[in-house]
Parts: C-alpha cells; structure tokens; sequence
C-alpha cells in the first residue's frame, strides 16, 4: 500500500501523500466515480484523492461530497472539513472534524519561472531568493512559496483570490518546527489574517498546508 507520508497533526487534524501505482479498479472498490473525468491520469487521481480520504478517517462519507461553483468539495454538513490536491503520481489529501483546512503537493519545474511575478510582490522575490545562488534552490524556494500560497486559497475556498495582492509572506518569513517548516502569511481578502503554513520537503516533491 503506497502511503507515502502521513502526519496526524492532532486528535481531530490528518494529512497524508498518496503515491498513485495502483490502477482505478483498485480505488472503486471503495470510491464512487461521481462525475465525469475523461482524462485518464486526472481520473486516476480523482479517485486516489478520495480515497486518501477515507484512509485518514474510516467514516468520512464520501457519497456526501458535493462541488462548489468555486470547484472546491465540500461536506453540506461539515462532518468534515478536507482539501485535496493531486500532482502527477501523487495526491495529497487533509481532513479535520473542526478546524478549516487547505493542502497543496508540487514537484519543482522550471515552469514556476515564468508566472514567479504573477504570486511574488517584489520585495517577497527579494527575501525569497536572498543568499541563494544555485538555480535547483531557487526553482524549490518558488514552488514552495506557490504552493503555500495555493494551500491558503483552498482554505479560504470562497475564490477571487488574486496571490500577490491578498496573500503576503511576511516577517517572520521562515520558522523551524521540529520535522516541518513553517511559513509567515497575512491574508488580506477580508481584513488581516495572520496564517501559519506548514512545509515538508521530499526530495523534488512540495508539500503545504494550513489549518485554523
């Protein structure tokens, strides 16, 4: 069984990274196909971020998810709240019976380059790439920093978000926490929201999430 990494982040709050090798008949055994995905890959990982779901709690119900106008599932109910993100071979999945919750999986590419000046004001570059010289850091201090952006917009899953303007990295920037790392954000969508993102690095592979 492919669980790549898992981390029960308290009584209530699971994540854990799926490494997608089975194929899909594996996952219906458990998973209903609700929609439509025609793409293979993206049909693979529909499924695999599902089940991932009930992995980290048993009971979660997966008949009961339904699709936001934002894209985003959600419980009507809120039994649970959960996010999911999927990149290539791997899914990414965090649910929490009472805290909100957001989750992104990236692998390092030299595409974060070219949308850099679309999620990074000016002087968020500045301390980002401060004292790093060698490209491969540089392509992981962007992703990481995209990927965390991207793991609060699924938290606050209400959509308008524009990445540069309304999430700002901010002082203290980085803090080390025993095995993860955490990353200093206010959002500014509605007022000021001072948010925590975790990190965990593997290898070329990305992982954020926050939770409030």
């Amino acid at each position: 069984m492919p669980l790549f990494y898992q981390h029960n982040i308290n009584e209530s709050t699971k994540l854990a990274i799926w490494h997608i090798t089975e194929d899909e008949d594996f996952f219906l055994l458990r998973v209903p196909l609700k929609r439509d995905v025609s793409h293979a890959q993206k049909r693979l990982q529909h499924l695999a971020g599902r089940y991932l779901l009930t992995e980290l709690f048993p009971d979660f119900p997966l008949e009961e998810i339904m699709i936001a106008d934002t894209r985003k599932p959600y419980l009507e109910y809120e039994q649970y709240h959960f996010s999911i993100s999927h990149f290539g071979k791997y899914a990414a999945a965090i649910v929490s019976s009472t805290n909100r919750v957001g989750v992104d999986v990236e692998k390092t590419s030299p595409a974060i380059e070219k949308i850099r000046n679309k999620f990074l004001s000016p002087h968020e570059s500045e301390i980002a790439f401060e004292g790093i010289e060698k490209s491969g850091h540089r392509l992981r201090q962007l992703t990481l920093l995209w990927s965390a952006k991207e793991s609060i917009f699924k938290w606050y899953s209400l959509g308008n978000v524009n990445f540069k303007d309304h999430i700002r990295w901010t002082d203290p920037y980085f803090i080390r926490t025993g095995d993860l790392g955490e990353l200093c954000f206010e959002f500014r969508k509605e007022g000021s929201i001072l948010l925590s993102v975790y990190y965990k690095l593997f290898d070329d592979l990305v992982l954020t999430f926050v939770f409030t």
